[in-house]
């Protein structure tokens, strides 16, 4: 799809205002490139889905800090290339992590790891404050936030649910969660 430069200019200029059509201008624009990158990088659909998303979310929350001398595509890969890069380094401490934990549990078998009371007691209460944190959003957050985590519907299944273009699914469910955070952080303040 050709862009006209002048338009992407004002686009990106809107979304530096914080304009929601301009970002969601954007994500259609340049969403295929960027996912196409990452899936050829990661050979993985559900990946390369999620690294566009976070690419996305990371690109909006610092969009002020782009260049207009560069391109705009090319600012987003850069992005995108470092959280691939930032979850290949966060899987390699993971598995490294597991494996001297694993040689850790043969030398320090505990008899039994079941759950007692006082963990369930934990969980259900973590679950109730995450649903009263839930319910602080507007009810169209609150819906993506259900369908998506809760019921585990794919972006797609959301979309036809909701009746609206993917992309404003993945935009929705971007700014929700983001509220939920900022929730969540000012409750722990």
């Amino acid at each position: 799809m050709e862009v006209n430069p002048n338009q992407l200019s004002e686009k990106i200029s809107d979304a530096k205002k914080g304009s929601q059509s301009a970002f969601n201008y954007l994500v259609d624009r340049f969403w295929g490139d960027v996912y196409g990158f990452q899936l050829k990088k990661t050979q993985n659909e559900y990946e390369a889905e999620d690294i566009t998303i976070q690419t996305f979310s990371k690109a909006f929350n610092r969009i002020e800090t782009f260049d207009d001398n560069y391109s705009f595509a090319t600012w987003l890969i850069a992005i995108s290339k470092n959280i691939h890069i930032d979850q290949i380094r966060k899987k390699k401490a993971s598995i490294r992590s597991k494996t001297s934990m694993q040689d850790e549990d043969q030398v320090y078998q505990i008899a039994d790891d079941t759950p007692g009371i006082e963990d369930k007691l934990i969980k259900e209460q973590n679950l109730e404050q995450l649903l009263f944190d839930i319910k602080q959003l507007k009810p169209h957050y609150q819906e993506v936030i259900n369908l998506r985590f809760f019921q585990e519907k794919s972006y797609r299944e959301i979309a036809e649910f909701l009746d609206e273009p993917m992309n404003n699914i993945k935009v929705k469910l971007l700014r929700a969660k983001k509220l939920l955070a900022a929730i969540i952080e000012s409750r722990k303040s």
